[in-house]
This record gives structure tokens, sequence and C-alpha cells, in this order.
């Protein structure tokens, strides 16, 4: 009896461990602060969808809006299911393929990670949940680069194969613990929330899409007008706003380095956003709503592969930098006249490379002297340059061959550009027969 009541106790012990948080397996316990910073992250992150939807949807025609918002949330339905089923393993598995991408029987449908705590304290299922945001994300960036132009049904077929050939490889060379990029030079191509992965592969993705598909009808002769910029400076608020659990929940913790992220975060935005007004009231004697917007995006996508390793001076240096860069950029798209339609490599590709290249010269000391110690001798500005180069040129080349060879391929079963009669009437009432407004004349 006396047994019985032990092993009952017992029992019960254990399940009030679970509870708690602490694994009987491995002790580890749940870092409850890291836990639920990490939970308002993956949410913050999930925001930016919809955020990016509004960006996108108010810039376009009123006759597309409907078709372009579609295709951030159909990302949020098809790239959630596909990161369930193989994403997360392709991304954080073990390397297969001599590194190709990775693999774990456990992360298949996440069926091994039920109880799984990872060691920064956090249950394994909110990190594979967070990391889902951002392949959600990164497809749909590209979707700027070819609106109003593109077959719905090529564009679902395109990021599930997009996601699977081209972003799952790149996460996982850049932040799996055996990446080859994770761990290149003394401590690894620095990207610490997604200058590379996220930013520079669509943004590449997208100019290499636009070309293929070529121009919109009447571009550049005709005058495309935005919808409703009120609904895109609302998206880029709410961008600004998830942009947060971005970058600060990249730290996978709840500490010194979450608050140092969150910080560079804001710094660059609203640097970015200052110094592209500034540059359009000099070079065009006006201040745009639409130049504030995409200064904040210039800013952000600059800092997010550097917002771990530099101090506010630096994020402040990278808005600036990353807004005369990017505004340079799209004055030159609107001179070679090729269609990127809402700027995505314009802003998320220049502005990406320009993060990822320029950080290393906002670098704290104290990663430099790690970087040094890891290095066995000496790490300097110009090596962590070159691997920075490197790391840029692997993500612009991979994501541009592995792209074009998609839709090549694609193109080749089913029309990826939409006919004539489908542009002239609209994505939202060719696609989807809807409309985005009650209005009579919707072009």
């Amino acid at each position: 009896m006396k047994k019985m009541l032990f092993k009952g106790l017992f029992a019960t012990l254990l399940s009030f461990l679970a509870v708690a948080g602490l694994s009987a397996s491995d002790g580890v316990t749940v870092d409850s602060g890291a836990t639920s910073w990490m939970l308002t992250s993956t949410a913050l992150v999930l925001l930016m969808i919809p955020g990016l939807a509004m960006f996108y949807g108010g810039l376009v025609r009123s006759k597309n809006v409907l078709g372009t918002i579609m295709h951030s949330f159909v990302a949020m339905g098809i790239i959630s299911v596909l990161w369930v089923v193989a994403g997360y393993s392709m991304s954080f598995g073990k390397n297969v393929m001599g590194g190709l991408f990775g693999w774990n029987p456990d992360y298949f449908f996440l069926k091994g990670i039920d109880t799984n705590i990872l060691e920064a304290g956090v249950p394994e299922y909110v990190f594979s949940m967070f990391q889902g945001k951002f392949a959600i994300i990164t497809p749909a960036l590209i979707a700027g680069a070819f609106a109003e132009r593109v077959s719905f049904r090529a564009y679902c077929l395109f990021i599930a194969l997009w996601s699977l050939l081209v972003y799952n490889p790149l996460c996982h060379w850049v932040w799996a613990q055996d990446g080859f990029l994770f761990n290149l030079g003394a401590k690894g191509a620095i990207d610490f929330a997604g200058g590379t992965v996220v930013h520079i592969s669509a943004g590449v993705s997208g100019l290499v899409a636009a070309l293929f598909l070529g121009s919109r009808r009447g571009y550049p002769y005709r005058v495309i007008r935005p919808n409703n910029l009120v609904i895109t400076m609302l998206g880029a608020g709410l961008l600004w706003v998830g942009w947060f659990g971005f970058n600060a929940g990249s730290s996978i913790s709840s500490g010194l380095s979450t608050a140092q992220a969150l910080t560079a975060t804001q710094v660059a935005a609203a640097s970015g956003a200052l110094a592209w007004i500034i540059i359009e009231s000099l070079h065009q004697g006006k201040a745009t709503a639409l130049g504030f917007a995409s200064g904040i995006l210039a800013g952000l996508v600059a800092v997010t592969p550097a917002a771990g390793v530099v101090q506010p001076y630096g994020a402040f240096a990278l808005g600036i930098i990353a807004s005369a860069v990017c505004y340079l950029a799209i004055q030159f798209k609107n001179r070679l006249g090729y269609d990127d339609s809402l700027d995505a490599f314009g802003i998320h590709g220049v502005g990406g490379i320009t993060g990822a290249i320029f950080l290393v010269f906002f670098i704290r000391k104290s990663w430099m002297t790690e970087a040094a110690t890891a290095a066995g001798g000496t790490w300097t500005v110009w090596d962590q340059l070159g691997v920075q180069s490197l790391a840029v040129a692997i993500a612009i080349i991979f994501a541009a061959g592995m792209t074009f060879l998609i839709i090549w391929t694609l193109n080749k079963f089913i029309r990826f550009k939409s006919s004539e009669s489908e542009e002239m009437a609209g994505l939202d009432r060719s696609y989807h027969g809807e409309r985005g407004y009650g209005m009579l004349n919707p072009s």
C-alpha cells in the first residue's frame, strides 16, 4: 500500500514539474520570461503579413487590390502547412546531401518535439512557430515585384516550390548550427534576423521574376497610381510594430540582446524615414507620405541582419545609408524602365545587401573581441567584410538561379503571367470573382 502511495505521489510530482516546465528527461527548465516574449514575437511577426498586405494593397490599382492582398494571405496558408510538414526539418535538421539542406525525422510534421525544451528555456514548438512566420513573409515579399500581372494559380505553385527549394536551404546554411555560412570565418556570416535569408533572397527573386514576366501592360508610358495611400501608410505602421518581434525576437531570449536589437530597430526605422523625406525634398521639392513609408522599410530592412551586433549609432547610420542607396536604386529603375511594381528589389533586395555589407563598420568591440578569440588570433573588420560579401554573393546567385529555374519550369506547364484580358479586367475579378471595393468602375 505504501509502495503504491509512493508511486502515486511520484507521478503527481512529475506531472506538476511538467506543468511547471521541467522536462524529466533532460532537466531543462522553461524560462517563462523568454517564452512569453517569444510567444509575443511570434504574434508580432505574423502581424507583419497583414501589414504587408495592406502596404502592397494600397499601392496597386483598385481593380487589383484584393488579388494583391490575397498574395500575402494565401502565403499564410500554403507556407504554414509546408513548414510543419517539411520546412522546419529542412531548415533546422542535420546536414544531408552535403549540407544542401537539413533533415530530421523527428521534425516531420513536428511529431518529435512535443516535450522538447531548447537550451534557451523556450519550448521547441514556440521556436518552430516563430521561424515559420519568417518562412511565410519571405515569399509574400516577392509578390510586390510582379504585382498586377501574375496568375494566382501560378503564384501559389511558385511560392510553394520557392519555399522548399530556395528559402529552406538558405535558412539552413545561415541559421542552422551545422550550416556552412553559420560556420564561415570566425563566428559565421552575420545575419541576426534575415538580411540574406529573407530580404536579399526575396528582393533578388522578385527582380528575376519581374524581368521574366515583363512589364504590366502600358508601363511605363501609362501612369499607374496607387488606389489608397492611407492603407499603405497603415500597413507600413503595422510592419514597423511587427518588426520588433522580427528583430528583437531573433535573440531567442528576453534579456540584454533583446533590448539591444529592439533599440537598433527603432533607431534605424526612424532615421531611415527621416533621411528619405529629406532626400526627396532636396531632389523633388516635396516630402511624400509614400517616401516616408519607403524610408521606414529601408531602415528596417538594413538593420535586420545587424540588429544584434550594432550599437544605436550604427543603426542610425545604417538607416540613413540604406535610404540613400534604396532611393538611388529606385531612380535607377525608373531610368532603365523595368517593372519592379512595388519596389521589392529596390527596397528589400538593395536594403538587405546594404545592411549585410555596411554593418561590419559598426560592429560592437565586444563582438570583434569574441571573433578574434574564436579565430585564435586577430579578426579584423576587413576579415568580416570578406565573410559578409561572400554570404551576400552566395544568396544572390542561389536565389536568382533557382528562381529563374522554378519560373521557367512552371511556365512550361502553366501560364505564369496574366493574359491581356485578365490583366485589363483586374486580378480581383479574373481570379477571385470579387471586388475589393464596391465601386462601379474599379479601374
